[in-house]
C-alpha cells in the first residue's frame, strides 16, 4: 500500500487548514514542521528589512532549527510538502526538513499557499537545490480548496 505523509510548515494557519484537507482527502498522514522559535507577527512582517523572515529569505543558508523530525519516514513513497510562498521562494526552514533526513526514492509533491505568487518559483529552486531527490509537481492552492482540485493534482 503506498502510504502518503503530508507534511507542512504553516505560520498563520492558512497553509494547515490546506494540508487538513488534502490529508483527509487521500487519507494520509499530517506532520506539521514546526520551527523551534515560533514566528511572531512582527517576525512575518515583510515589510521590515529587520524582521526575522526578511532576514531568513535575503540569507538563504539559514536553517530554522525543527521541533521534531518524522519518526518513521521510511514507511512512506510518498511525501507532500506544503508551505506559504515567501519572496517568491519556500520559506528557509523548507530545506531545514529536506536536510535532515533522507528523502531518496520518496515521491515528492509541493503544494503551496499564496495571496497571489505562484509556486513555480518555489518548485524549480528546490528540484534544483535537492537534484538527487524525486519531485514530482506543485500546485497552489487557496484555502477554499476542495476534494476534486486535491484528486485531480494527484492523479496528473
Amino acid at each position: 500500500m503506498n502510504k502518503i505523509l503530508v507534511s507542512f510548515f504553516s505560520a498563520s494557519g492558512v497553509t494547515k487548514r490546506v494540508a487538513e484537507k488534502i490529508a483527509t482527502c487521500i487519507d494520509g498522514t499530517l506532520f506539521e514542521i514546526e520551527p523551534v522559535d515560533k514566528y511572531t507577527d512582527a517576525d512575518l512582517d515583510w515589510t521590515n528589512k529587520q524582521s526575522r523572515t526578511s532576514i531568513e529569505m535575503n540569507d538563504l543558508s539559514i536553517r530554522p532549527k525543527i521541533k521534531n523530525k518524522v519518526s518513521n519516514l521510511d514507511i512512506y513513497d510518498t511525501i507532500l510538502i506544503g508551505f506559504p510562498v515567501w519572496w517568491d521562494l519556500a520559506p528557509t526552514i523548507i530545506n531545514t526538513f529536506l536536510e535532515e533526513d533522507d528523502f531518496t526514492n520518496k515521491n515528492i509533491y509541493i503544494f503551496a499557499t499564496s495571496g497571489g505568487s505562484s509556486v513555480i518559483n518555489s518548485f524549480n529552486n528546490l528540484k534544483n537545490t535537492y537534484n538527487n531527490l524525486h519531485f514530482i509537481s506543485a500546485k497552489r492552492f487557496s484555502d477554499n480548496i476542495d476534494e476534486y482540485e486535491i484528486k485531480e493534482w494527484l492523479n496528473k
